[in-house]
């Protein structure tokens, strides 16, 4: 008959029997509501900053993270919502700083460069977001995963079109059409942002977005 708790009895040296009872693994300890959906967008975030990182599957995921992909969908429809997440994180998180540049700088050439320089330093910062915006990512998802990042450098184009418009009224450059010079000014800052991040990706993050920045806007912006 098997003992009534979990122990089970063993002959001592001396003859005598002995209870000894088994070590009980210590329950894991069950995330708080939300903990677990910031803990797979960091995760898949952490396997996108893998250089030459092939298509992230939901079972790789999973994998990682220790739990079933039932357990992943639990939280998450599919793995294209997993990477809007990202998406919006990305999106509030450059706009957010967009907005606080246009309240502290006031000469628009000035905004301008620095939307620049912190969309390239929050790639920087952020590989694996890199690889979202510049879609490499997103090769294999769903189309409007790419059409959010297309949009999202439309804005920031728009963006740096409206600060540089704004420093030629202010008298800022010598264009020759204030509207036309910003139009063309700010495609090219958009290209500019959207190549240098593209670089980074693609050297397995070597090559940083950064270098020779203030060199490379004084001829973009201010010349």
């Amino acid at each position: 008959m098997q003992p009534a708790d979990d122990s089970f009895p063993v002959a001592s040296p001396d003859g005598d029997s002995q209870a000894v009872t088994e070590p009980v693994a210590p329950a894991r300890k069950r995330p708080k509501p939300g903990e677990r959906r910031v803990q797979i967008l960091q995760t898949l975030a952490e396997m996108l900053e893998r250089p030459g990182a092939e298509r992230i599957t939901t079972a790789a995921l999973a994998a990682r993270l220790e739990v079933s992909e039932a357990a992943l969908y639990r939280h998450f429809a599919s793995k294209a919502q997993m990477f809007e997440a990202l998406i919006d994180f990305i999106e509030s998180s450059v706009f957010g700083l967009v907005n606080q540049i246009a309240e502290r700088e006031t000469s628009g050439q000035a905004r301008a460069a620095r939307v620049v320089t912190m969309v390239l330093q929050f790639g920087e910062k952020n590989p694996g977001m890199t690889r979202v915006m510049v879609g490499d990512a997103l090769v294999y998802e769903h189309e409007r995963l790419q059409q959010r990042m297309n949009f999202l450098f439309d804005k920031l184009e728009a963006v740096l079109r409206q600060n540089l418009r704004e420093g030629a009224a202010d008298g800022e450059g010598a264009p020759l059409t204030p509207d036309r010079d910003a139009v063309v000014r700010a495609s090219v800052l958009a290209a500019f942002m959207a190549g240098r991040l593209q670089r980074f990706a693609r050297s397995g993050f070597r090559l940083s977005p950064s270098e020779h920045l203030e060199q490379s806007l004084a001829l973009l912006i201010a010349s």
